[in-house]
């Protein structure tokens, strides 16, 4: 959600106790330019750079960059398929076009996460917790 230049993408490969590959570096760098992007979408940036890489091998290497925390899953009501962003590590939420399907980030307004941890957990290990907005774009509604 900041605006802060990434740092390099070997910098925060190796951060994060990950192998420095060329594949890495180029899934990171893709999905630095596309926040909210599927994997298919990554594979497709991906295989402009490295043809021949397959879509497995970016499920793969998006999977290794969330476990790490260098990148983190957003799954949305009514997607299709989860959506990938670099980890922020901050507390912003997703506003959600239910025609077109356009992601922005949303600051918090509190700068908190109050409703995010729940009152009782009913014995539950909280995985995720999340805040989307879902709307209607200006470009959809004036459609």
């Amino acid at each position: 959600m900041t605006s802060d230049p990434m740092p390099d993408a070997a910098d925060l490969l190796r951060g994060a106790g990950l192998r420095v590959t060329m594949q890495r570096r180029a899934v990171l760098e893709a999905l630095a330019g596309r926040p909210h992007a599927p994997v298919d979408e990554l594979h497709v940036a991906v295989h402009a750079r490295i043809p021949g890489i397959a879509v497995q091998t970016v499920h793969g290497i998006v999977n290794d960059l969330t476990n790490a925390g260098i990148a983190q899953r957003v799954s949305l009501p009514g997607a299709a398929c989860a959506l990938y962003e670099i980890a922020a590590n901050d507390n912003h939420h997703h506003m959600q076009c239910v025609v077109c399907g356009r992601v922005e980030d949303v600051a918090c307004a509190v700068g908190e996460a109050p409703c995010l941890h729940p009152s009782h957990d009913h014995g539950m290990r909280l995985l995720e917790a999340s805040v989307t907005y879902r709307a209607v774009c200006a470009a959809c509604d004036a459609a």
